[in-house]
């Protein structure tokens, strides 16, 4: 640990007991239930060379898939063709998702270590993606398998009041 997070344990004390169960290293069912109803995630990921990026994925609930336990599996939809999830997994296996519903202050976190799924495989397995948009292809796709999943505390989005359209509206310049 570094001197910089030791003074900050120091200072504000290490997790709490609570706090340091709530990580597993696989998928309970809260968490399997939670990723079954989101219709949107963040992936990160993160280049050989530290250069991180965040890439927004949608789709109706479901749209992630949970294979089992301790894998999941994330269609790449064509988009902007800057690959860049794509070009840090080549890199740099390591991701994190973060799951949300619209409407429930909670999220779901999932971090783990990412294989490439290629689109004739997907198919032969028989894994679909669930979309509205008529013209989406799926290029390929990802299993994440698990190192540690939890649920992340409401705070963030209580404080953000993220889902009140009228805040929004409100503090608009």
């Amino acid at each position: 640990m570094s001197d910089r997070l030791n003074n900050l344990r120091d200072v504000h004390g290490s997790p709490s007991e609570r706090s340091r169960d709530k990580v597993c290293s696989y998928l309970r069912d809260e968490v399997q239930d939670f990723i079954k109803q989101s219709p949107f995630a963040v992936l990160s990921s993160c280049d050989g060379d530290g250069n991180c990026d965040a890439s927004p994925r949608g789709g109706l609930p479901g749209f992630i898939k949970i294979i089992d336990d301790m894998t999941l599996f994330i269609p790449d939809i064509k988009g902007n063709r800057l690959f860049q999830s794509f070009g840090n997994f080549e890199s740099n296996p390591k991701a994190g998702i973060l799951f949300l519903i619209p409407g429930i202050d909670r999220t779901m976190r999932v971090n783990g270590r990412v294989s490439i799924v290629e689109k004739k495989d997907i198919e032969s397995k028989k894994l679909e993606a669930y979309y509205k948009d008529d013209n989406t292809e799926l290029i390929q796709g990802f299993f994440l398998h698990v190192d540690e999943s939890y649920h992340q505390c409401s705070r963030p989005l209580q404080f953000s009041d993220l889902w009140n359209t009228e805040t929004i509206k409100n503090n608009q310049s």
